[in-house]
């Protein structure tokens, strides 16, 4: 950050990202009378669905359940062509989104953020990474739990000559696998996507697999027009159905135990769920088999059972089968025919537990047990989730505090929308807010700050800062809820693990574990309250 830095236009408010969330705060923020400008790193809207362009990436939440809920007039006239809307579709839908309500003006693309310091005149100075600074007086942070990709520690990876690319910066240009030699390094839910389509046409694909994911049937299906029109006249059923259930998708848990029912009501009740739609096995299923080991180990084995009878070979079927985590504990990737591609006789899986890759090489990549040559290297090696977006720009509150430094020990946040010392700074889906079906999560807490910020205006203030209480008591609420989770027992992206990145491999609490209608109910109490855990002035 230059000591001088070029400083543009003043506004009231400055977002971070034209994803999801960015482009709804602004339309927002604009029936509030405000100057805004959104500054975002691509040179087009759309955030996840801009970058990533991976061959196989589509929704796993149900299309009519993911896009915004706000405009009638737009819910009229877009039409879903799929149950699980494809990547291309989605940025199609959400630039007919820009372009519906004129948003472009107030984005500034090919502007990534480097820096943003609360400065002594109670303003917010961003700066891009060509030295262009903006002021504001509100600074919104709309980039996303999943946006910060990372690369795995392999020596060489700069040596290699063929193509290589990671999934979340796939070339806007198409890519060929046609005839090509391809490895796949990761088996979360983008090499899962990936895998599937690569093997498709590749003349040879390894997938590199470091710990195997449970995954289900995704089931997708297209929405012809007589369907589509029956699911307009639906939506607010739908959108209702998501405001109940427990992480705002279209399924929610069945109140019964595991145990209240017998082994053949379990076998069908699981075997209803593994044929429908979406996340049904994972978040419809029976209300113990998250937090009991002895439920989850019921629902894990008949998922392993169908895994085994998917895959031809036993080697590598029970290498697909997770043995360091139950069922659903982690985030559950949705597949189409996954464990059918390693059936394919141009299709090898190589378990990199037993013999990790030691380098990457001019023509392929070495194990500690063998040597590859490749034509193309596809790393799906995932993001540093949740906080890793936040600590990829400097951000310093009042007194010059660095956001990264108040974190260090894990993030301390008011609702997951601010943090005491960074006044005026609002989070939109930051740690300790409820993901689940994310636009659905994003639409309340983009509203939650636009009513917060229309209730300092009416009132004169110009200043809002989370109380120091007010924060312990919120973090503390959020690590009471996520005990006795299953899946906050374990190493993953849900408990801020990474591997590749340094300081990353203690688990923390990063998410609200709670039910989506709790955390809202939480939220609202505050502001029926008049927001007396924040400092307004």
């Amino acid at each position: 950050m230059s000591d001088s830095p070029s400083l543009g236009l003043s506004y009231d408010a400055i977002i971070i990202g034209a994803g999801i969330s960015g482009l709804y705060q602004l339309h927002r923020l604009r029936g509030l009378g405000l100057s805004v400008l959104v500054l975002e790193a691509g040179s087009g809207v759309g955030g996840t669905w801009y970058w990533n362009r991976y061959p196989g990436a589509r929704f796993d939440s149900e299309s009519y359940s993911y896009g915004y809920s706000f405009s009638p007039e737009l819910l009229a006239d877009w039409n879903w062509s799929e149950h699980f809307a494809p990547q291309p579709e989605t940025l199609r839908y959400l630039n007919h989104v820009a372009d519906r309500f004129a948003l472009r003006r107030d984005i500034r693309f090919h502007s990534r953020v480097t820096a943003a310091q609360y400065q002594p005149d109670g303003s917010w100075c961003v700066t891009l990474e060509d030295g262009t600074a903006y002021r504001g007086r509100i600074l919104i942070t709309a980039i996303g739990p999943l946006s910060a990709p990372t690369m795995p520690r392999i020596d060489g990876i700069a040596d290699f000559q063929g193509e290589a690319f990671h999934t979340a910066r796939w070339p806007h240009q198409p890519v060929g696998f046609e005839g090509k030699r391809v490895a796949v390094i990761g088996t979360g839910s983008t090499g899962i996507q990936t895998t599937q389509e690569v093997a498709k046409t590749a003349a040879q694909l390894t997938v590199f697999q470091r710990r195997p994911n449970w995954c289900v049937p995704l089931h997708n299906a297209p929405i012809g027009a007589a369907e589509m029109a029956a699911i307009k006249t639906r939506y607010p059923a739908i959108f209702e159905r998501c405001r109940e259930t427990f992480a705002c998708f279209l399924h929610t848990p069945d109140p019964r135990s595991v145990f209240e029912v017998s082994a053949e009501e379990r076998e069908a009740f699981f075997e209803t769920l593994y044929a429908h739609r979406g996340f049904g096995l994972w978040q419809g299923n029976f209300r113990d088999v998250l937090t009991d080991r002895a439920a989850n180990a019921l629902l894990s084995e008949f998922v392993a059972r169908k895994i085994r009878q998917r895959v031809r070979d036993p080697a590598v079927a029970e290498l697909l089968i997770p043995k360091d985590h139950g069922f659903g504990t982690r985030r559950v990737p949705l597949e189409t025919r996954y464990y059918e591609v390693y059936n394919q006789p141009n299709v090898t899986l190589v378990d990199i537990s037993a013999a990790p890759i030691e380098r990457i090489t001019a023509t392929g990549l070495c194990t500690a047990s063998a040597a590859y040559d490749f034509d193309m290297i596809i790393y799906a090696t995932g993001f540093d989730a949740i906080t890793g977006s936040f600590d990829r720009i400097d951000i310093r509150g009042a007194g010059g505090q660095r956001l990264r430094d108040a974190w260090a020990d894990g993030p301390q946040t008011f609702m997951g929308v601010q943090v005491a010392g960074f006044p005026n700074m609002f989070m939109l889906m930051g740690p300790h807010t409820a993901l689940g079906n994310i636009p659905r999560s994003i639409e309340y807490n983009v509203d939650w700050v636009t009513d917060l910020l229309a209730h300092m205006r009416a009132r004169g203030h110009t200043h809002a800062d989370a109380t120091p209480e007010a924060v312990a008591s919120w973090t503390a609420h959020v690590k009471a809820v996520g005990a006795g989770l299953l899946s906050n027992e374990i190493s993953s992206w849900f408990t801020g693990v990474n591997s590749n990145v340094d300081g990353k491999q203690t688990r923390i609490i990063a998410r609200y574990s709670g039910s989506a209608p709790a955390y809202r109910a939480w939220c609202d109490d505050v502001a029926a309250g008049g927001y007396q855990e924040i400092s307004l002035r």
